[in-house]
């Protein structure tokens, strides 16, 4: 069975990338993964800075959070978009884990896996360019980052009352999506 770690790269509580981040997670489940939803705010840690690393090292929630990474196969992530980038949460998360530790290399939390992105944005675009970036960066840690993606446009307005897509069509795109992550990071896994 693969083990797949959902999280989105916002905090907030009413996040729309919260909600989709769930209904990746429920489809992740469908599809037969174990999976783990992840709350970044429940891992809080500073901001990346080398003098800090240097002087008080990598701090235990980093290392704690290195580990979860670790034992999964794959990453699903369902990343905000800010100024048409990542969101500085998700970026500092990544710089953090990426760092050597414990007499690990920094590339282990993400040494052969492989992620499917996504994100959700009441713009017109979705997040779409965000995503962009988020593939460079996972690409340069090594990690095998699926061709498809998805990017949930006016999400504002596209869940439900129960935090369900209410488009048949997107709900069968994530499915999809997920369904070619858990397969994939399966086959690496391997």
């Amino acid at each position: 069975m693969s083990r797949i770690l959902v999280f989105s790269g916002s905090a907030r509580t009413a996040s729309l990338n919260v909600q989709l981040a769930r209904v990746v997670a429920k489809s992740a489940r469908a599809a037969g993964a174990d999976v783990t939803l992840l709350d970044l705010a429940d891992h809080p840690m500073p901001l990346y800075h080398g003098d800090l690393e240097a002087r008080e090292g990598v701090p235990q929630t980093v290392r704690a959070l290195r580990e979860v990474f670790r034992a999964h196969d794959g990453f699903a992530i369902a990343s905000p978009e800010n100024n048409a980038s990542v969101s500085a949460l998700l970026k500092n998360t990544l710089d953090w884990l990426s760092r050597p530790a414990d007499g690990q290399n920094g590339l282990v939390p993400f040494q052969g896996k492989v992620a499917a992105l996504f994100a959700a944005s009441p713009g017109a675009l979705g997040g779409l360019r965000g995503l962009a970036h988020l593939r460079q960066i996972l690409a340069a840690l090594g990690v095998l980052v699926l061709s498809e993606q998805f990017a949930l446009a006016r999400a504002h307005e596209a869940f439900d009352d129960a935090g369900e897509l209410k488009d048949p069509k997107q709900q069968a795109t994530v499915n999809g999506i997920v369904r070619r992550l858990v397969e994939v990071s399966a086959k690496l896994a391997a």
